[in-house]
């Protein structure tokens, strides 16, 4: 062996030994952790009620370390799938939504817990001078506490990862929090609040390139990332994935490994090559790149394996994101979204600000450093990235919120933060992955809980996804057409719809090569099915109003949007009582916490078809926005559809220029960046049957109808009516 070669093997060497000594310091650190949390519940200098703060919570931990040591010893891969979902009850107790509302996950109970214990230690001061001060510290106290509970579950999919040098932060963090209630009285939230903060600080040199390398680098094997060493046909691999496995999770597997060949092959087909049509498309070079990023629902394996296997045909290694676990790594407002259905969407809505702890310019400053750091390191990697491939889902049942006052909640200077964080954040990815020279699609799946139809309704939507691209293409030219010479659009609801709108459009210099709109067929958007544009600002007003809408699985009622010169003046929805709370409700929800937002697109959907299977199966109303925009015409605030594009010209397939890329708050990205994006984009779609008119008004004034009274009436237009007829309109012909 020459010297390099034996210099090169005593390197390998010592980091193998160093590594095998951080793994042993880090065992040894959870250890201890855990000697010390067995001991709690006989702790009783540790006044009430936050004695029983932390016996609840050891108790859980006592459960993760018997998992955590189940999974060591092997024994946990012999038990069967009901004793695996025992393990799992019991680790979620607190979380599932009949324990939940008496938990001190929940932050209303936990403040409620303890501001009764601050009202009992004050019925001795009668005068009550530090009265108000003391039950805001009660208060606090009781937020932090549940943000804490809920951090800790973090260490499930770090548990079943084996990732220790993770597990055994957050236990010494816990532990931490534990000290500050046994030095014989009650510390000050503030107190408690500088814990939390530092742990979520000091830790982003670690969480920040952990994440990042997660979400660049592909699996060594698809096959052992999906089925940990298991046939598919046994659904215990499921929770091996670290996420709640729930029964819908394992109804989808059972599902998809029950479907024929020649179904699944098609599935998967549709989503992967309407991924190399977006390449196509934009004219941009798939060759370049090495990897994709697969985002899907536990449950999907099976077609998530076929996709792999077809995206390696392509030339792309599959990269499988985990979930976002840890507070850190989440998006403020946006909750976990876990790769799993939630036990409880309640308690997700509860949380989804718990980073109100620590959100402030010197965290995000750090973050974003960090940020920039990580990708510098994995330049390369960033450049193979082709794009993510996102598998979304629907059917889960319907979720209204209810408001917790108590819930960590945003600041307006945080809110104001976060969207300078996210415009920083969209500039960093711009830099390693430029948008323009990666891509995406998205296709959408129904959910077994959707209904006993669940079978025929997957295969309805394989039929709505495989639609004839170049017919629709035809189709949709010809409203297009129309679209081009007009002077504006004009929307008018019917019925309980109130809708009023006038959309101005952007002036076309030379018609016989420019167009307003994209001819939107089954490629980044799958299924096929609609005409887009970016409106002129200016002229852009009225009132958009839906009766009952879901949008990210949160149903809003009674919806409205007024719009002056482009931009939302006034929003209110009627969920709740308080005009307030409603307008609140769609800030966060629909506004991405901006208080106005310019109207970014106006589009016409098209896919009747999708519109009439909804309305056969009674699920319109559950329809993702991906399907739903599809059916009937949709208006989206925020960013435009070219957002950090709109330099980069694309063409219909008619060979035309589509020149409406931007609008005058986009058009500020050369001389003021900062002002030209939101980084946020949210579509509102109105359906058909609460369409009065759609119509393109000509310069002189004279109207062509495009839609009345729900179909379509341009001429050429009227097979898109076919799927709606028998279902809306009683067989009547047009």
């Amino acid at each position: 062996m020459d010297e390099n070669m034996r210099a090169l093997a005593a390197a390998e060497s010592g980091e193998l030994r160093a590594a095998e000594t951080e793994a042993s310091l880090c065992r040894e650190r959870i250890e201890l952790a855990m000697e010390r949390i067995r001991l709690i519940p006989e702790d009783r200098g540790v006044p009430d009620p936050f004695h029983g703060f932390f016996c609840d919570v050891a108790q859980y931990l006592l459960q993760f370390a018997a998992l955590r040591e189940s999974l060591h010893s092997g024994c946990y891969r012999t038990k069967s799938l009901a004793e695996m979902q025992a393990i799992q009850s019991g680790l979620y107790r607190d979380m599932l939504p009949e324990n939940y509302p008496s938990s001190w996950l929940n932050p209303a109970c936990a403040a409620l817990r303890c501001r009764s214990a601050e009202e009992d230690a004050q019925r001795g001061d009668p005068e009550g001078t530090r009265r108000q001060e003391a039950m805001e510290n009660a208060t606090r106290l009781g937020q932090l506490l549940s943000a804490l509970y809920a951090e800790l579950y973090a260490l499930l999919p770090l548990c079943y990862a084996d990732r220790e040098a993770d597990m055994a932060p957050i236990l010494e963090l816990f532990l931490q929090c534990y000290g500050l209630f046994t030095a014989g009285e009650i510390p000050k939230s503030e107190t408690l609040r500088n814990v939390l903060y530092w742990y979520a600080f000091d830790y982003l040199d670690v969480t920040v390139p952990e994440r990042t390398e997660a979400l660049l680098e592909p699996e060594e094997s698809v096959q052992a990332s999906l089925y940990h060493g298991f046939s598919r046909e046994d659904l215990r691999y499921l929770f091996f994935s670290g996420d709640y496995v729930s029964e819908s999770c394992l109804k989808t597997a059972e599902f998809l490994n029950s479907l024929p060949e020649e179904e699944l092959q098609l599935a998967a087909e549709t989503f992967t090559e309407g991924f190399a049509e977006g390449f196509r498309a934009m004219g941009r070079a798939l060759q370049n790149k090495s990897t994709v990023a697969i985002r899907y629902l536990r449950g999907f394996e099976r077609l998530v394996e076929r996709e792999a296997e077809l995206f390696a045909a392509q030339g792309l290694r599959t990269i499988l994101p985990p979930p976002a676990s840890r507070l850190t790594e989440r998006i403020p407002g946006r909750g976990a979204r876990m790769q799993s259905l939630s036990p409880n969407r309640q308690f997700d809505y509860d949380h989804r600000f718990d980073a109100a702890i620590f959100w402030d310019k010197a965290f995000t400053d750090r973050k974003l450093t960090e940020l920039r750091a990580a990708y510098e390191a994995r330049r390369e990697a960033a450049g193979r990235y082709a794009g993510p491939a996102v598998m979304e889902y629907f059917g889960e049942e319907s979720f209204e919120p209810l408001r917790c006052t108590d819930a960590l909640a945003f600041t307006e200077k945080q809110r104001r933060l976060l969207n300078l964080y996210m415009a920083e954040l969209s500039e960093i990815t711009e830099q390693y992955m430029p948008g323009d020279e990666t891509s995406f699609t998205i296709i959408a799946w129904p959910l077994p809980e959707i209904g006993e139809f669940f079978p025929a309704l997957f295969r309805d939507i394989v039929r709505i996804n495989t639609l004839d691209n170049a017919h629709w293409r035809i189709l949709q030219q010809q409203l297009i057409d129309l679209l081009d010479r007009c002077d504006y659009a004009e929307i008018v609801g019917t019925g309980r719809n109130e809708t009023s709108l006038r959309i101005a459009l952007r002036e076309l210099r030379d018609p016989e090569k420019e167009t307003r709109f994209e001819n939107c067929v089954s490629d980044v958007n799958i299924p096929a099915g609609e005409v887009f544009t970016s409106p002129v600002l200016k002229g852009t007003e009225g009132l958009l109003h839906v009766s009952e809408v879901y949008i990210d699985g949160l149903l809003f009622k009674d919806l409205r949007i007024r719009v002056a010169d482009g931009q939302t003046t006034e929003l209110s929805c009627g969920n709740f009582s308080d005009p307030e709370e409603n307008r609140r409700f769609v800030v966060e929800n629909i506004m991405g916490n901006h208080a106005s937002l310019p109207m970014g697109e106006f589009a016409i959907g098209t896919n009747t078809l999708a519109a009439a299977v909804a309305a056969r199966y009674g699920i319109e109303r559950q329809m993702p926005i991906l399907i739903a925009e599809k059916t009937g015409p949709h208006f989206a605030f925020g960013d435009t559809c070219y957002s950090h594009e709109e330099d980069t010209m694309t063409y219909n397939p008619d060979g035309k220029a589509i020149i409406a890329r931007d609008n005058e708050i986009s058009a500020r990205r050369h001389d003021c960046p900062a002002e030209a994006y939101f980084n946020h984009h949210k579509d509102i779609t109105i359906p058909y049957a609460e369409i009065g008119r759609l119509s393109a008004v000509m310069r002189d004034g004279g109207r062509v109808d495009i839609i009345c009274d729900g179909r379509f009436v341009l001429p050429g237009l009227s097979e898109l009516n076919e799927p709606l007829r028998e279902l809306l309109y009683g067989g009547q012909r047009d």
